[in-house]
């Protein structure tokens, strides 16, 4: 069952029992006090349903949901009772819940304000307390039975329990109200308004329940029953309007004057888009436009960037004053910057809007993605240089090489012609064409090798090896001679061996080498793996340039695998390179 239908669900059945329990409680014609009771206890469930309905993953909205269920409840068993010839144990569960209703909007309500999460761990001893004191009046409640107050005829330990219980309940509301002030006064000015309607909600509310029970059911107590429940979904309600709580808003829009009631979009929306938008695979400069528009359609600002480290900036919406707010993306690789809030039409008297918490946990939810965005960004770029600097070196050697074989060729076959040329010339110009299409075949094998495409990798990789001038020994497990992978599978690990025995060969002066090809299982899928040991100088990894290697390791990076090298002065070199390949 969908989050948005359990919203829903709730709150029609919190709504439904708010408007029953009133209509079986004062019976027809209603008074006018009961619809006051009426309007103002649906405002719970449907501030709840709003923010459970458009911001599922935030548990606020939830609880508001259990605090109206509370109250719905609740006020349907008064008025099963009073109506009279229902079950009594039915009643007595009902009208139970409305010491869930004042635990919810005394204590957790305030205590979680305004994400649905404690301030601090020191705050959780409160909630602990506040929880076993709100269930043991509950259960103190339905010990005593249908009717509790006409204690004479209940017993005296259910009273006793629920009696304690209420006062520790009160004195834990009285703390939380106490931090909850003083929450407010060390907030900052985009959430200074927020905690005052929350205070002055969380007060009226509390002095309501004081006013019921000093007043009884007279006039002063029917006003404190209206305070009670309708103060504090009130004060929330001024907090969504004025100070956009939870980054709901309400304004008019366009030239007519239209309510427009809306909710900016989750970090999962944004984040699902992002996914969306990367699965497209556009191009690196577009990737990183996406993410800065993200970031700006997210958090409502005139300006986005995407920074990185080498200084290229990609930035969304017209640059105008300095950045509110920037937060780095992991691994160093560069970080996300936005500028002030945009300025939107809005309900008179509103606030200016300026950056919250839930900003920067949105943008730093958002440097996960641009981590990605910018890795593969990079990735993509030396790929593309890498390509580049293959054609260039086969021109090149196109050019220098066959390209003049075959001009002399042509030069040598016109000068045959012309001077009728014996059958030496003739002998010496047909080993020369031998020699250009020997030439031309390797030329061709180090583009895309006719063994590996013929035989697969193990018969490439022994092909390759077994022209080498010094003792190589290639070990392959039988299973592996008749396996084909994908072409870029086999072109990746192949390229990757005759690299490395070609720099034991040319930089390492290795006497003997050992390559190694295996297939294992690991966690989530196989894995092929090649190993190029040999006994040559060895180097310093980290004090070495290796770029051909870079290149290397950027190709099986993009395969998903990776590439290490093991080596030190002395000591030869074990270079590992795998990519996911399944068994």
């Amino acid at each position: 069952m969908s989050s948005r239908l359990v919203a829903g669900l709730l709150a029609t059945i919190a709504a439904g029992s708010i408007v029953a329990g009133v209509l079986l409680e004062s019976g027809r014609p209603v008074p006018a006090t009961e619809w006051m009771f009426i309007a103002l206890g649906l405002i719970l469930p449907a501030l709840g349903s709003l923010l459970a309905f458009r911001r599922p993953e935030v548990r606020y909205g939830w609880l508001l949901l259990a605090g109206a269920l509370c109250l719905g409840l609740g006020t349907l068993g008064v008025g099963l009772s009073i109506r009279g010839g229902y079950p009594d144990l039915l009643v007595t569960l009902l009208r139970c819940t409305l010491a869930g209703f004042y635990g919810l909007i005394w204590i957790f309500v305030p205590l979680l304000f305004p994400d649905g999460r404690l301030p601090s761990r020191r705050w959780r001893p409160v909630a602990w307390i506040s929880g076993v004191a709100v269930a043991l009046h509950g259960a103190g409640l339905a010990w005593a039975g249908v009717n509790p107050y006409d204690w004479p005829d209940r017993p005296l330990a259910a009273l006793l329990v629920a009696g304690v219980a209420q006062f520790v309940t009160w004195i834990m509301a009285v703390v939380v109200l106490c931090g909850l002030v003083l929450r407010w006064r060390r907030s900052g000015q985009a959430e200074r308004g927020q905690y005052a309607w929350m205070v002055g909600g969380v007060a009226a509310s509390m002095a309501g329940g004081v006013l019921v029970l000093s007043s009884g059911t007279g006039v002063f107590g029917l006003a404190g029953v209206l305070v009670l429940v309708g103060a504090l979904p009130a004060a929330i309600g001024v907090a969504v309007v004025r100070h956009r709580l939870l980054d709901i808003r309400i304004g008019i829009r366009g030239s007519r004057l239209h309510l427009m009631f809306d909710v900016r979009p989750t970090v999962d929306e944004v984040l699902s888009d992002l996914g969306t938008a990367f699965d497209a695979g556009p191009e690196p400069v577009e990737l990183l436009g996406r993410l800065a528009a993200a970031v700006r359609t997210g958090l409502e600002v005139g300006w986005a960037a995407v920074t990185l480290a080498d200084g290229r900036r990609v930035v969304a919406g017209k640059e105008e004053g300095a950045a509110v707010l920037a937060v780095p993306v992991r691994g160093g690789l560069g970080r996300i910057e936005c500028g002030p809030p945009l300025v939107t039409g809005s309900l008179p008297g509103a606030l200016p809007r300026s950056l919250t918490r839930e900003d920067r946990r949105l943008l730093e939810a958002l440097a996960v993605p641009a981590g990605l965005a910018i890795q593969s960004a990079g990735l993509v770029t030396r790929l593309v240089n890498a390509q580049e600097a293959e054609r260039r070196r086969i021109e090149r050697n196109i050019h220098d090489g066959v390209q003049q074989q075959l001009v002399a060729l042509i030069a040598g076959l016109e000068l045959a012609r012309a001077t009728g040329a014996g059958p030496d010339m003739l002998i010496h110009l047909r080993e020369q064409a031998r020699q250009t299409l020997a030439d031309l075949r390797e030329l061709a094998a180090g583009i895309h090798p006719s063994a590996l495409s013929q035989g697969g990798l193990a018969e490439a990789v022994e092909e390759r090896c077994s022209r080498l001038p010094v003792p190589t020994t290639v070990t392959v497990p039988p299973s592996l001679r008749s396996r084909r992978f994908a072409d870029e599978i086999e072109g990746a690990m192949y390229f990757t061996v005759s690299e490395a025995v070609a720099n034991a060969l040319k930089h390492a002066g290795a006497a003997t080498i050992d390559v190694r090809l295996s297939q294992a299982d690991v966690s989530g899928g196989g894995r092929l793996c090649a190993t190029v040991a040999d006994d040559g100088t060895g180097f310093d990894p980290s004090a070495t340039d290796r770029r051909g290697l870079a290149t290397l390791s950027d190709r099986l990076d993009a395969l998903g695998g990776g590439l290490t090298v093991e080596s030190s002065p002395g000591k030869g070199t074990r270079l590992t390179a795998w990519v996911p390949a399944d068994g």
